[in-house]
């Protein structure tokens, strides 16, 4: 028995070392896969221009300034303009974490706020993300 209590701590320390460095993984895994979101919003149509033009000067400040935000993709649908899609991918969640603190952002959030009807934020898992050489 007191051969039994004397590995007990080992054993603990043994499966506690383990715990830690499966955390740290996993936690060093996310930090190395992009994160890729969607953002569906419906835009009040009666501002949509100026909506438009905040969420254009937001993206390009964000891709100019920021290593972490690899693509802003923003359209709005055919049929209902009014219905906005941006298509987000970002070095990984602590560069989404900090482009959202961000001066720029701040100052997009802070002026659609009113425009805004509805927002819809989807994280998504990429299944094939491929872009031509050269192009946008």
């Amino acid at each position: 028995m007191k051969r039994s209590r004397q590995l007990l701590p080992h054993t603990l320390l043994i499966i506690v070392m383990g715990m830690l460095t499966a955390s740290s993984g996993k936690l060093l895994a996310q930090e190395n896969t992009p994160y890729v979101r969607i953002a569906t919003i419906v835009v009040d149509s009666t501002q949509l221009e100026s909506y438009k033009a905040a969420l254009q000067e937001q993206a390009a400040a964000a891709i100019s300034k920021e290593p972490g935000v690899l693509t802003l993709y923003a359209v709005y649908d055919k049929e209902h303009p009014a219905h906005v899609t941006v298509f987000e991918i970002y070095a990984s969640v602590t560069a989404y974490q900090s482009h959202i603190k961000t001066p720029h952002f701040l100052k997009y959030k802070s002026t659609v706020e009113k425009m805004v009807k509805s927002l819809v934020l989807t994280d998504v898992v990429p299944i094939a993300l491929a872009t031509k050489p050269g192009q946008p």
